[in-house]
């Protein structure tokens, strides 16, 4: 019992002279390699920084094909480019892992139907995983398929969308999965979303691919195209670039 008391003693007269103990040199935990890379931001919000890879600049679609490989048949106009309905998904000729993305996409005014079948896209990560493009303004759908949700896992967290005929964003910094050389997964894609500036998906680990119908599932893959979806409806796009990180 003496021992004990003489041991708490000790350490109750240990603990302030600890913590009267001066700082260490500051310059310990300074680190001045690797400099980052300077780069210049866009001077608006949505404008490209200068490490962008810009996939669409107001002007033509020749950084993208149809599914086939021949030339994508969407329409361009006014700096956008829309959904030639019937004509089949667009996708990236440059194939990416992870990035970093700016795409800004708009229904039509005079949109029509309801449920899916209103305003229907969708922007595949890797031509797999899709982030589901609709108009969720003014129209009920199931809340995993709605404009924001990683389609069929994750439904946003608000519904941030604008009414139809206004430009949205989506900003996203994707995380591609990887996978063993034997082919197992050893992490799930992420993805983080911001809809016209606010944060919808926080991270998200991705199941697998976006299926309409069926499990989502995982097979070993390397970089993939950015794809966009022809659901038959003619939904616009524009001033689209990424950062590969």
């Amino acid at each position: 019992m003496r021992n004990s008391i003489l041991f708490i003693a000790l350490v109750l007269i240990a603990i302030p002279l600890w913590a009267q103990q001066p700082p260490k040199d500051a310059r310990t935990t300074e680190l001045w390699s690797p400099k980052p890379v300077k780069i210049t931001p866009g001077t608006t919000f949505g404008e490209a920084p200068s490490d962008a890879v810009i996939l669409f600049d107001g002007k033509d679609l020749s950084k993208w094909s149809s599914a086939d490989g021949a030339d994508a048949k969407w329409t361009v106009k006014d700096g956008a480019f829309t959904v030639l309905v019937g004509s089949g998904e667009i996708k990236t000729k440059q194939t990416f892992g992870d990035i970093q993305l700016h795409l800004e996409w708009r229904e039509p005014a005079d949109v029509k139907g309801s449920g899916q079948d209103r305003g229907n896209s969708g922007v595949f990560f890797q031509d797999r995983y899709e982030l589901q493009v609709l108009e969720s303004y003014s129209n009920e759908t199931y809340v995993n398929g709605q404009a924001g949700a990683v389609y069929k896992q994750y439904i946003p967290l608000v519904n941030a969308t604008k009414k139809p005929g206004d430009w949205q964003t989506y900003d996203v910094v994707y995380t591609a999965p990887r996978f063993s050389d034997n082919g197992n997964l050893i992490n799930p894609g992420r993805m983080t979303v911001l809809l016209n500036g606010v944060l919808i998906q926080n991270n998200v680990s991705i199941w697998g691919t976006t299926e309409n119908q069926g499990s989502p599932s995982y097979s070993p893959h390397g970089k993939g195209s950015l794809k966009l979806q022809d659901h038959s409806h003619p939904v616009s796009f524009r001033n689209i670039w990424v950062r590969e990180l």
